[in-house]
Parts: structure tokens; C-alpha cells; sequence
């Protein structure tokens, strides 16, 4: 072995070599993907990251009349050798590590179209083994149907696979483009604590206890969202980070308890800033991670942008898939008008708009329709299995649905026999509804509604293919989606809890509102979604400290428990803090949108599973009493 590595440099990658490049001597490193033995000549094709070579072990060479027809044998032959290798090829087998030195030749008719490498094939002047594998626990080809908690068990194997090796690949171009483009925006990239002080709001922190100050504990920082700020007050002015950061959340597709962030923070800037800076991030990505210029779907070079109200309204959520229609209706003002319109349903909720008992101005109980074309031509086992599928939301308690007849009647409909022949024409109008069209109602809390109709819509999507179970299907839909509102109800009656992080700037025409309706401020946070994906969120910051306090107020939060939770933020920000604001992309969903990939954890190169755990390592796991005990932490049973 020594005298590969040590005298015998690696030349070329596997998926390196073309037809140019025959009659040339090569050193190749790699793993076996596949040995065939064809009497006495072995084939083994050769892998590493970049791709697969095609060698060959064939003694004939060892005599000068194989090589009359290709001019003679290379300088490099030596019979003995050769034979040591053909003999090492008989006892190859796959995943084996091997060095091998070569000389090119042409597959002359026999190329393969299927790699890279295809018109070439190496013959094996000398080899060695580097190291010998275990039959691999599954087999690392391209599709496969292996179990997951399989593949994540031996993750070091999977990786070998070509399609994950691509998406890392992607992941390396995604960092370089950023590190390139915010560079030369001017940014800086500096870092901040993983092991930070817990602070309320936002996500749940993991919470490391210490050893040196017993009985108190650390958080894993779930963003470096106060760092970047004080960052701002330093006078550091642009600043960018590639963070991991670290939440204690139930997990989903879309979720890992540890990610990647793109972070960004900048002083003297307004959303359009913010908005423009990123939307080059966004390209240079593109370019860089799939060779596509997204000049073509946005020649103007700007994302299209909607009103939260909006996309909640039409969509039921703030991360809305455009890539198809399916929009929601808003009927309420016109249940409230027509009086319910007969339906006992709408009528319950028209009364209490009525009677003043619900307020118009804020409508925190709704009533929602979408429609499902004719042409879906959906049977009614299917409807029902729609609404099956809404049973997961919680708080769900059943779909009203109405077919339209020719005459403009509804049928297969509970609603029906009650409603009114005005109001059912009225509706049909509202909602565009055509012969054999389908009306869906969904009614109640609003929040409720919204969810339920967000995911039905993507839903019907997916049953009538207008998108993938998955990936992107060749379609771009970027959107930012702003101005939400500030606040949100609390669990007591009149509190109020920030809806994203109390330091974000109300909008400007809003802040008489802080004192008296603090349910209609919004504020300048955004969201860049692709997809139906929220892949970056942000804000422009409170940096002006007396409407810092009156958000506090509105929250509950007074100047003593203010300070004792954010008070070096406090006191940064009334040390000449500028304007400021910022947003992170969530590197990992960047990747996982671009590759196609069903899940988040192909795009993470060892990730946890949905519980949380970690298949390959066995972590989380029990530590020993001596360890808690210097830790001053005890162990109880959960209740």
C-alpha cells in the first residue's frame, strides 16, 4: 500500500476521464460498485464522489501482440505486476477500497451512454487493496426501496449513494454562492454563541445544564437573532452567518431539531432593502446549485409580493403554493347580509355578527369556500376521502359540501333542503361555481377555518395533479408575503403575545393603534415562500426604545421583567442603536426544494429521525450517576 499514496498520486477522479484522454497512465482511488468476471478478464467498475470508471483486469496484455493494434505497450507495464493484479481481481468484491494504475483505453463500439466515462475503460497495470467491507447492510444503488431507520442506521453507506452525493454537492454550491455573494454585498461574516441565555418566546430551547454554575443551565441558541443585533449596535453595519441552530420542536417533512440558517443582518435599511439583497441571494443560488437563470421566470428580478390578509384570505395560510389556483372565497360578509341565507350553520354565525356579540372589524369567526372543478371529476368516495384526510387538524369536525346542478341547485348536500333559493344563487356567484362543480364550506374560528381550507386546497391539488407528491415539478413560485399582524391573542381574556418576536417594528401609520386596538397593528415582517414553503422569515427591529416599551405594554411585560429577561438588549439599543433589520433562509429546506427531495433529512447529512433520535449513534442516550451528579441535575420519571 505504501507505495500507492506515498509514491503513486491519485491522477483523476473516477468520473473524470474521457476519450481524450486515452493512451494516458492514471492513478484512480475509489470503492467497487460492481465486479463482473467474464472468464478470466474481471470488469470492476470504480467509484468515488465524482462517478464511475469502467477497469479491467485482462492478463492477454502481459504479451506484446495485444498491443501491435495500439501502437505498442506503455512504459509503465511490467508483467509481473500485471499478473499480481489479476490475481488480486479475483478476490475483489464490492465496496472494497482499491488504488490502481493504469493506462486509457477506448471502448472503441461498446460505449456506454448511461455514465460519463463511457467511451473509456482502464486496464490495470497494478493495484492494491486498501482496505477489504463487510457485505453492506443494503445495496447502495440509486433507487431503492431499503426502510429509512435502515439507511440512517448505516448513514455512512447511504451517503455513498449517487443521488445523496449530489445533494451534498448542492449543499457545498448553495454555501459557496453565499459566501460569494454576500462577501461582495459587503457583508461580513462573523459568528455568535451556540450556548446562550434562554429568553421566552419563539421556539422551545434544548437547555444544557452547567457544571461550573450548578443548579443553572445554558439554551442551545434556536437563532443568533439578539448576536445579529448587537452586531447592528457594534457598528458592524452588514453581516451574514452560516449557523446551525437548535429547537426542541415536533418534527416534521419540513422540520429537524438541528438546522442550517443563512443569516443576515443589516443597518440602515428599509424592507425594499432587505427584499432586493436577498432576491440576488436567491439568483446567484440558482445559478450556481442548478445552472438555471431565474431571469427567465423574473425578468424584472424582483419576487411578486402579497398583504398577509391577503394570502390568508385566498389561501388560509402565509406560505401559499401558487403553483396552481384553487383559490379560497371569503363568504362571511355575505352570510352575515343574507342572514345565514336558511343554512342553521351560517345563521348561528350571522346572529352573533348581528347582535355585536362578534366584531366585523376583527371577525374571529368565519365562513369559507372553495370550489373543486368538474373537471377534477372527483367520485363521491373520493370527496369523502378528502375530508378523511382533514381529520388530522385539530379541532376538525366535518367538510359541508354541495354539488352544482345544470339548474344551478345543489345536490348530494345536506344544505340543500335549507337554504334559500337567493342565497344558493348568491353563493354560486360569489364563488364562480359551474355545472358539476363542487362547493366546499368550511365555517367557524377562524383560525380553524384557515387551516382546514389550506390544506384541502393542497389536497385537491395533489389529486388532481396540479403538483407533485413532492418536488418542485419544473415549477418556481416565490412570493413574499408581509405586513402581519404584531400581536395575537393570548390565553387570557384581553392579553395579547407577539405573533413572531417582541422587537419587531410595528408599521409606521399602526403605532397609534398600540394603546387602543392592538389586534389591527401590523408590522414590517416578511416571509419568502417557495412552493407552499416558508423558506426565509425576517423583520425590520425595534431600535427606537420608547416604542420598544410600548410594545412591552401591550404584551404585559413590565420594565423590571423586561429587563431581567432582555436587558442587555435594552441597554444596547438605548446606546445608539441604527435602524436596522434582517432575515434568515433556511438553508436546509433551499436544498432539500432545489434537489426534489421528499424530505428534509435527505438533504442533511446525518439527520434524526421524526422522534428525534439518531439511528446511526443511538443518541439521545442515558449517562451514568457520576456525571449527573457533577452536573448537580437528578433524573425524574416523567408524570
Amino acid at each position: 500500500m505504501s507505495r500507492f499514496i506515498d509514491d503513486l498520486k491519485r491522477t483523476h477522479r473516477c468520473g473524470s476521464l474521457r476519450a481524450a484522454d486515452v493512451g494516458k497512465e492514471v492513478v484512480l482511488f475509489g470503492w467497487v460498485e460492481s465486479r463482473r468476471d467474464h472468464g478470466g478478464c474481471v470488469f470492476i467498475d470504480l467509484r468515488d464522489r465524482e462517478g464511475i470508471t469502467q477497469i479491467v483486469f485482462d492478463p492477454a496484455y502481459a504479451e506484446a501482440d495485444t498491443w501491435a493494434s495500439r501502437g505498442g505497450a506503455p512504459a509503465g507495464l511490467d508483467k509481473e505486476l500485471l499478473a499480481k493484479a489479476h490475481d488480486l481481481a479475483e478476490q475483489i468484491r464490492g465496496e472494497w477500497v482499491v488504488g490502481i494504475r493504469g493506462v486509457v483505453l477506448s471502448r472503441g463500439s461498446n460505449v456506454n451512454p448511461k455514465i460519463a466515462t463511457g467511451e473509456i475503460e482502464v486496464l490495470v497495470l497494478e493495484a492494491t487493496v486498501f482496505n477489504k467491507a463487510d457485505t453492506p447492510a443494503f445495496e447502495l444503488k440509486d433507487d431503492i426501496d431499503t426502510r429509512e431507520e435502515v439507511r440512517l442506521q448505516y448513514r455512512y453507506l447511504d451517503l455513498r449513494r449517487a443521488p445523496l452525493q449530489r445533494i451534498l454537492r448542492m449543499r457545498h454550491e448553495i454555501n459557496r454562492a453565499t459566501r460569494n455573494y454576500l462577501s461582495d454585498a459587503g457583508c461580513l461574516e462573523l459568528e455568535t454563541p451556540f450556548l446562550v441565555k434562554y429568553t421566552p418566546g419563539g421556539a422551545r430551547n434544548f437547555l444544557v445544564p452547567s457544571r461550573l454554575s450548578q443548579g443553572k443551565f445554558y439554551a442551545l441558541a434556536e437563532s443568533p437573532q439578539l448576536y445579529k443585533q448587537l452586531f447592528m449596535v457594534a457598528g458592524f453595519d452588514r453581516y451574514f452567518q452560516i449557523v446551525k441552530c437548535f429547537r426542541d420542536e415536533d418534527l416534521r417533512v419540513d422540520r429537524q431539531p438541528e438546522f442550517t440558517q443563512i443569516d443576515v443582518e443589516l443597518s440602515f435599511v428599509n424592507q425594499d432593502d432587505v427584499f432586493t439583497l436577498m432576491e440576488g441571494l436567491v439568483f446567484a443560488i440558482y445559478k450556481a446549485a442548478l445552472g438555471q437563470d431565474l431571469h427567465d421566470v423574473f425578468p424584472d428580478g424582483r419576487f411578486p409580493r402579497i398583504p398577509f390578509s391577503e394570502s390568508m384570505a385566498k389561501y388560509g395560510n402565509d406560505k401559499p403554493d401558487l403553483r396552481f389556483g384553487l383559490e379560497h372565497v371569503d363568504l362571511t360578509d355575505l352570510v352575515i347580509e343574507l342572514g345565514g341565507g336558511g343554512v342553521p350553520f351560517f345563521a348561528e354565525i350571522a346572529d352573533r355578527y348581528t347582535s355585536g356579540a362578534l366584531s366585523r372589524a376583527h371577525k374571529p369567526q368565519i365562513v369559507k369556500a372553495l370550489v373543486i372543478p368538474a373537471a377534477a371529476n372527483l367520485s363521491r368516495p373520493q370527496l369523502e376521502e378528502l375530508e378523511k384526510g382533514l381529520r388530522d387538524v385539530k379541532g376538525f369536525r366535518g367538510l359541508a359540501r354541495a354539488k352544482v346542478a345544470e339548474d344551478g341547485s345543489w345536490t348530494q348536500s345536506p344544505l340543500a333542503k335549507s337554504v334559500t333559493p337567493d342565497a344558493r344563487a348568491r353563493i354560486n356567484a360569489a364563488v364562480g361555481a359551474k355545472t358539476g362543480d363542487v362547493i366546499c364550506f368550511q365555517f367557524g374560528l377562524a383560525d380553524l377555518v384557515h387551516t382546514v381550507m389550506a390544506k384541502l386546497r393542497v389536497d385537491v391539488a395533489k389529486r388532481m395533479g396540479l403538483i407533485p407528491e413532492y418536488g418542485h415539478g419544473g415549477k418556481w413560485k416565490f412570493l413574499w408575503v408581509t405586513n402581519p399582524p404584531l400581536f395575537e391573542p393570548g390565553d387570557g381574556e384581553g392579553t395579547w403575545v407577539a405573533a413572531h418576536h417582541a422587537f419587531t417594528r410595528p408599521v409606521d401609520e399602526h403605532l397609534p393603534l398600540l394603546e387602543t386596538d392592538p389586534a389591527r397593528v401590523e408590522c414590517y415582517r416578511y416571509d419568502l415562500v417557495l412552493n407552499g414553503f416558508e423558506i426565509g422569515g425576517g423583520s425590520i427591529r425595534l431600535h427606537d426604545p420608547d416604542v420598544q416599551q410600548r410594545v412591552f405594554n401591550v404584551l404585559g411585560i413590565e420594565l423590571e421583567s423586561a429587563r431581567e429577561k432582555f436587558g442587555f438588549l435594552l441597554d444596547a439599543l438605548r446606546s445608539g442603536a441604527p435602524p436596522h433589520g434582517g432575515i434568515a433562509l433556511g438553508m436546509d429546506r433551499v436544498a432539500m426544494l432545489l434537489s426534489g427531495a421528499p424530505t428534509l433529512r435527505d438533504v442533511i447529512p446525518f439527520p434524526k429521525t421524526n422522534q428525534g433520535t439518531d439511528q446511526m449513534t443511538g443518541a439521545p442516550v442515558t449517562v451514568d450517576a457520576s456525571q449527573l451528579a457533577d452536573l448537580a441535575v437528578r433524573v425524574v420519571s416523567a408524570p
